[in-house]
């Protein structure tokens, strides 16, 4: 099961210069929080931001990490 950690962790390594800040939202371990700073957001649309955090994790969204709630931040 995933923590706050390690999507931290992964969305990190996965947008280049990307910082985040996960929370475990409600203590259960599948409802996150993120906000997430980015160069790769610019120009982007806030759906398409979302989406860019969104692939990294696939199928996992709807199963281990049921909801995760996202803040997308173009520096």
């Amino acid at each position: 099961m995933p923590d706050a950690a390690s999507i931290k962790a992964r969305i990190e390594a996965a947008i280049p210069g990307a910082k985040a800040d996960v929370d475990d939202w409600t203590g259960g371990g599948d409802h996150f929080r993120a906000t997430v700073v980015a160069e790769a957001f610019t120009g982007l649309s806030r759906i398409q931001q979302h989406r860019l955090v969104y692939e990294i994790f696939g199928q996992e969204i709807g199963g281990p990490i049921h909801a995760l709630s996202l803040t997308t931040i173009s520096p």
